[in-house]
């Protein structure tokens, strides 16, 4: 098994490094986009430097990831409009073409040869522990990895990027939940090759916790905890989500125990047409509920989270009325009906469609419900008990097992209803969402699921023949 381990591992190196050709065309686009940036500093009154980051910057990028990230840095007592002034014009002036984007402030975007660039203006400070932005980190993890990786470590990073790629968990963004660029090079220097990693985090128990520049004790209640060797306040792994970590832990058992190409190789399900979700639908016998509804394209770091708290918020009220949710999910187009990017950063006036899925296995109650009162030993809960029940419509109130107990008239008899109702804005949704539904949304049940299938058939897909 080790020799088929390694033959993998092997396969999967070749074709994550890039080759001659790919490194001189990124080599050519850097030094393109260095030049550019140095002389347009000099048409400005401030002083900046220009600093290329990232994975192209450590040579940790994946054969055909064509990216280059470059920073401008000012001095750290300039105020943030002129920061913001200068970097916009530097950046439309390496960029003609390219446009200009948000992050925590604005930066531009483009393209040189087909590459990608970023031209990210930040702060020039003296520790990590001192940022004004959060992008003032950047450079200090290039400082920190440029001391400790070499080929092999940085060959075994590509190898472990191509990984988390294929069992869908790379990206740090808050749509994937999972693993950076930077948290995927510190576990592989921390480990000393992807092959230790795996062996270690088959046996991971959470919470995992890694300090590489031994801080000490610092209070973090995430699942896996890296200590950012830059700044000992900082879990780099905050935004892994559980379950992420959990399918890493799954998948690297996988990759020891049965070593396979298609670990290593990124591929989506075939989708679901309206036929297939159809009888998926009547297979499982129960009953798909879905809010569909136009949202403000706002980038997916705003999105999923006021997607996640709404769906949450949902199946907490519905399960609150004696509906059962089985299972739930969200869906969203992504900006310009594209797949989105680990760092995306593209928002504006268009708006897209959102799905708030829900399969109850429950979705019809009764028109009574049971509601217990307190013990009859307990006089004055119990007075004011009877006396909120007096002539109400209700069955009651009677006795059972020493207990007040009423038969009340159920609000809602069907999860249907309640979604249709006013009522569902009780429910904790996300502010955005809320004013979504608000202004209108499309409630599908059962066969009407199907309408969902043009738009995410690969969604359902997923849904319905869910992996680890």
């Amino acid at each position: 098994m080790e020799e088929a381990f390694e033959a993998v591992v092997a396969r999967a190196h070749e074709r994550a490094t890039p080759d001659e050709e790919e490194r001189a065309l990124l080599d050519g686009v850097a030094a393109t986009v260095f030049e550019r940036a140095e002389e347009a500093i000099t048409t400005l009154p401030v002083d900046a430097d220009v600093l290329q980051v990232g994975s192209t910057a450590r040579d940790t990028w994946v054969s055909g990831d064509r990216d280059v990230d470059v920073f401008v840095r000012f001095p750290a007592d300039l105020d943030r409009p002129a920061l913001e002034r200068y970097g916009l014009a530097i950046g439309n002036e390496v960029l003609p073409d390219g446009r200009e984007e948000y992050a925590e402030h604005p930066y531009v975007t483009g393209e040189i040869q087909g590459v990608s660039v970023d031209l990210v203006p930040c702060y020039r400070v003296e520790s990590a522990t001192e940022i004004r932005s959060a992008v003032d980190r950047t450079p200090f993890h290039t400082r920190y990895l440029d001391r400790r990786l070499d080929d092999r470590l940085a060959g075994d990073v590509r190898v472990l990027k191509t990984f988390l790629t294929g069992i869908e968990a790379y990206g740090s963004d808050l749509r994937t939940e999972g693993f950076s660029g930077y948290l995927a090079e510190l576990l592989v220097c921390e480990y000393g090759s992807f092959a230790d990693l795996i062996e270690a985090a088959a046996d991971w128990s959470p919470t995992v916790r890694l300090d590489p520049e031994s801080h000490g004790e610092r209070s973090f209640e995430d699942p896996l905890v890296v200590i950012d060797p830059t700044d000992p306040d900082r879990n780099i792994a905050a935004v892994l989500s559980g379950t992420q970590l959990a399918r890493f832990q799954h998948y690297a058992r996988e990759l020891l125990t049965e070593p396979r190409d298609s670990l290593f190789e990124e591929s989506d399900p075939e989708p679901l047409s309206a036929t297939a979700t159809d009888k998926a639908i009547a297979a499982r016998g129960t009953t798909p509920i879905a809010l569909r509804f136009s949202i403000p394209d706002l980038v997916n770091d705003q999105l999923y989270p006021q997607l996640r708290k709404s769906n949450t918020g949902i199946e907490r009220a519905l399960e609150e009325r004696g509906f059962r949710v089985l299972r739930r999910t969200v869906f969203a187009t992504e900006p310009g009906g594209e797949k989105g990017e680990e760092n995306d950063a593209e928002g504006g006036d268009e708006e897209r469609t959102a799905v708030l899925f829900f399969e109850l296995a429950v979705a019809d109650l009764p028109a009574v419900e049971r509601h217990e009162g307190p013990p009859v030993s307990v006089r004055e809960h119990a007075r004011s008990f009877c006396g909120a029940y007096a002539g109400a419509d209700a069955t009651g109130p009677f006795v059972e097992d020493g207990r007040y107990v009423v038969e009340r008239p159920r609000e809602f008899t069907s999860a249907r209803d309640f979604l249709a109702s006013d009522a569902l804005f009780g429910a904790a949704l996300g502010v955005d969402v809320e004013t979504a539904l608000e202004a209108g949304y499309d409630l599908l049940v059962d066969e009407k699921i199907t309408t969902l299938a043009p738009a995410f058939g690969t969604e359902l897909a997923r849904y319905f023949a869910p992996k680890a």
